[in-house]
C-alpha cells in the first residue's frame, strides 16, 4: 500500500486541523459540562461528510450494569457523539475509533505557563488542559478521516469515531455505546502513548477506609488513641502489600516492573481540633488491579491486609477500620498480541515511521476494558501525546505525534476495512 497520497494529504490539513484542536481545548469541557464541547465535535464530524448520532448517558440505563461505576455527575445532558463512515460492503471489517472528552479540573491556573484553555502553540507543542488527555487523539482521528474522504477512498467496512463523556471517573460514555448496542470488529482508543501500541492496562479501584481511635486533650495524649499512629501502621503495611504483589506479578510488556498495579494514598483527613487526640481519620485512594486479576480478588487482598493489621492491634481489633468501595471501578483490560488488530496497527505504524512501535502495557485504568471484556471485541490503545504531561500544569501535545498519528490511523482504516479509492 503506497502511504504518500496520504501522507501528502495530511500534510496538506495540518493548519486546519491545528485551528480545529485549538477551537477545542478552547472549550472546557470538565465532568458534567462537556456539552459545548461535544456540540462543536458533532459540527465537524457533520463539516467532514459523516453521518452523526448523539447518545445521551442515562443513569436508569447504566446502573444495573456490572461495569457501570457511578461518577457522582449529574446526568442531565451528558452527550457522547457518533460520527459514521458507512462502508460500501456488509462484509468488510468495521473499526471504532475512541477518545473521551472530558478533561479533568485545572488546578491553580497561576501555576500553568500558557492559560489552560488558551491552546496556545509554542515550539511544536499545542498546550491546554485536555490537549494530551485527550482532545489530540481525536483530532488525529478527524484528520485521518477527512483526509481519506479527500482522496475520495470509500472503505469496504464501517467506521465510527467515537467522542465520548465519563472516561477520567468510570466510563459512563462507552458504557453507554455498548449498551446501546454499538459494537465493531474492533477498536483503536487515541489515548496519549507516545504513538506506542498498548493492548493491555491494568485496573484501578478506588477505596476509602476509616478508622476510629479516642480522642482525648493532647496533652493526655498516652491515655487516648491517635486514628493517625493507628493510620500509620494500616499504611505501611498496605505499602508492603504493594511491593510483595508486584514481586509476585511478571509480564514483560511493562516498562517498570514495580509500577503495573501501584498501591496510593490519595487524601487523608484527620481530626478536628490541633490540641486534641485525633479519633477519625478518612483516608482514600486507588488500589491497581493486575492484567488477569479479578477486581474481587483485589479488593480481597486488601481487605485482608486491614483484617492482619487489626487481628495485631489490640485497639483495632475492637475497633477494626472500615473500608469502602468509592466511585471509579476500573477493571484491567487486555487483548493478545496475535490480535488481527494489533497486528495490523503495527504493520501501519511501520508503513509510516518504517519501525514497529514499541508494545506496551499501561499501569492505569481506560475504557479499552469496556471493549474487551463486556464488548467482546479486541481493543488497542493509541495514541499522540504523553501521559506524563496529562492532569498536569505542564499538559502540552507534540504537534507532529498529532499527525503521525493521522497518517498511521488513515493507513490503519484502509488495511482494516478494506475499500477502494473512486477516483
Amino acid at each position: 500500500m503506497d502511504s504518500r497520497p496520504i501522507s501528502a494529504e495530511i500534510d496538506r490539513l495540518r493548519e486546519p486541523i491545528t485551528g480545529f484542536l485549538q477551537d477545542l481545548v478552547r472549550i472546557p469541557s470538565l465532568p458534567g459540562e462537556e456539552q459545548a464541547a461535544q456540540r462543536f465535535f458533532a459540527d465537524k464530524l457533520r463539516a467532514i461528510g459523516c453521518e452523526v448520532q448523539i447518545l445521551t448517558s442515562q443513569f436508569a440505563e447504566l446502573e444495573h450494569h456490572p461495569a457501570f461505576s457511578d461518577d457522582g455527575v449529574s446526568f442531565a445532558e451528558r452527550l457522547n457523539v457518533i460520527g459514521q463512515w458507512t462502508g460500501t460492503d456488509k462484509t468488510g471489517r468495521s473499526l471504532i475509533l475512541n477518545g473521551h472528552m472530558d478533561v479533568v479540573p485545572i488546578g491553580n491556573p497561576e501555576l500553568w505557563r500558557f492559560a489552560p484553555w488558551s491552546g496556545t502553540v509554542a515550539d511544536g507543542k499545542l498546550h491546554g488542559r485536555g490537549s494530551c488527555d485527550m482532545k489530540a487523539g481525536l483530532a488525529a482521528a478527524v484528520c485521518a478521516m477527512e483526509a481519506l474522504r479527500n482522496l475520495h477512498y470509500k472503505p469496504l467496512g464501517t467506521v465510527l469515531l467515537e467522542s465520548v463523556i465519563g472516561e477520567e471517573s468510570g466510563g459512563v460514555g462507552t458504557l453507554t455505546t455498548l449498551v446501546r448496542g454499538i459494537r465493531a470488529d474492533a477498536a483503536v482508543l487515541m489515548e496519549p502513548t507516545q504513538l506506542r501500541a498498548c493492548p493491555v492496562h491494568a485496573g484501578a479501584l478506588s477505596f476509602r477506609v476509616e478508622i476510629v481511635g479516642r480522642a482525648i486533650h493532647a496533652s493526655m495524649k498516652r491515655f487516648g488513641v491517635s486514628a493517625v499512629d493507628k493510620f500509620q501502621q494500616i499504611f505501611a503495611a498496605v505499602q508492603a502489600l504493594d511491593r510483595a504483589r508486584h514481586l509476585s506479578y511478571k509480564n514483560q510488556i511493562f516498562e517498570f516492573e514495580d509500577n503495573i498495579a501501584p498501591i496510593s494514598v490519595g487524601t487523608v483527613a484527620a481530626g478536628d481540633w490541633l490540641s486534641t487526640v485525633p479519633e477519625t481519620l478518612v483516608a482514600e485512594g486507588r488500589f491497581g488491579v493486575f492484567p488477569g486479576e479479578t477486581t474481587a480478588a483485589a479488593r480481597a487482598a486488601l481487605a485482608t491486609c486491614l483484617a492482619q493489621v487489626s487481628e495485631n492491634d489490640p485497639w483495632l481489633k475492637d475497633h477494626p477500620p472500615s473500608l469502602t468501595w468509592i466511585e471509579g471501578q476500573f477493571e484491567p483490560g487486555q487483548t493478545s498480541l496475535a490480535e488481527p488488530i494489533v497486528v495490523a496497527l503495527r504493520e501501519a505504524h511501520a508503513q509510516v515511521f518504517g519501525t514497529q512501535p514499541r508494545v506496551r502495557g499501561v499501569p492505569y485504568g481506560s475504557d479499552l476494558r469496556l471493549f474487551t471484556e463486556h464488548g467482546r471485541f479486541p481493543a488497542v490503545l493509541y495514541g499522540p501525546g504523553d501521559v506524563a504531561f496529562a492532569h498536569t500544569v505542564e499538559e502540552h501535545v507534540e504537534l507532529e505525534e498529532v499527525f503521525a498519528c493521522a497518517k498511521v490511523l488513515a493507513m490503519l482504516i484502509v488495511a482494516w476495512c478494506g475499500g477502494s479509492y473512486t477516483r
